[in-house]
């Protein structure tokens, strides 16, 4: 009898930040949800409001999304850039896709005064955690 010796190769997938951040494993700034998109305030911000939408689909680039999901992205977008607009007034909600730092695709929502407030190259804010609650507390009651 011959012996058969079969290796197993196990895949561990890793969630991302994002995906461990929807299913609550890491605490969040939550803004607004639906059944297929999540938005939370950026913990880097450039500027008070600026807001992280993602899909719940992990899926790394943007473009990656298949239509349907891609235009509900842009349409839960555009609901939570109209409340951050109420609730820090400003010229524009600009929006911005990267998506080279996180392997999960997300939209950058930023209350613009300038196009300077889109720049990622500024400094950082340094918010306490009171802080980002009552700015997320405001988008909130502005949805």
């Amino acid at each position: 009898m011959h012996a058969c010796v079969c290796l197993v190769f196990i895949t561990i997938i890793m969630a991302t930040i994002f995906s461990r951040i929807v299913a609550g494993e890491i605490p969040s700034y939550k803004v607004a949800e639906s059944e297929k998109f999540f938005a939370f305030l950026d913990i880097n911000p450039l500027v008070k409001g600026h807001t992280l939408v993602i899909p719940k689909q992990e899926v790394d680039y943007i473009f990656d999304l298949n239509d349907e999901d891609l235009a509900m992205m842009h349409v839960f977008a555009k609901k939570v850039a109209l409340a951050i607009s109420k609730a820090f007034p400003c010229k524009k909600v600009g929006m911005a896709v990267l998506g080279l730092e996180v392997p999960h695709a997300h939209i950058h929502l930023i209350p613009m005064q300038s196009e300077k407030d889109m720049l990622f190259s500024n400094p950082k804010l340094k918010l306490s955690d009171d802080e980002f609650k009552a700015i997320a507390e405001a988008i909130q009651a502005a949805l």
